[in-house]
């Protein structure tokens, strides 16, 4: 005797409302992101002691020029501009 259609799941209709009940909290759960973040990136991020100097260096020099107290030393400017172009191309 061949029986067809026979279907395990309809057998415990508890067991379906329990599949029901567990798919509806899944999607009750809300999903968020979440981004999290080394130490080490941490560190990297962090501003440097160096970084900040030069930062307040520039602020002074931005203030500087505003102000028109910037003066600009031509024969230091051209001595360090000459250095620079008659270097040698692989340094």
């Amino acid at each position: 005797m061949k029986i067809d259609g026979f279907k395990p799941q309809a057998v415990n209709p508890y067991r379906n409302q329990q599949m029901k009940v567990d798919q509806a909290k899944q999607a009750a759960q809300v999903k968020t992101d979440k981004l999290e973040i080394s130490s080490e990136a941490k560190k990297l991020s962090a501003a440097s002691p160096i970084e900040s100097a030069r930062q307040q260096r520039v602020q002074e020099l931005k203030a500087q020029v505003q102000s028109g107290d910037y003066q600009v030393d031509a024969s230091k400017l051209a001595s360090s501009m000459l250095s620079y172009f008659n270097k040698p191309e692989g340094k």
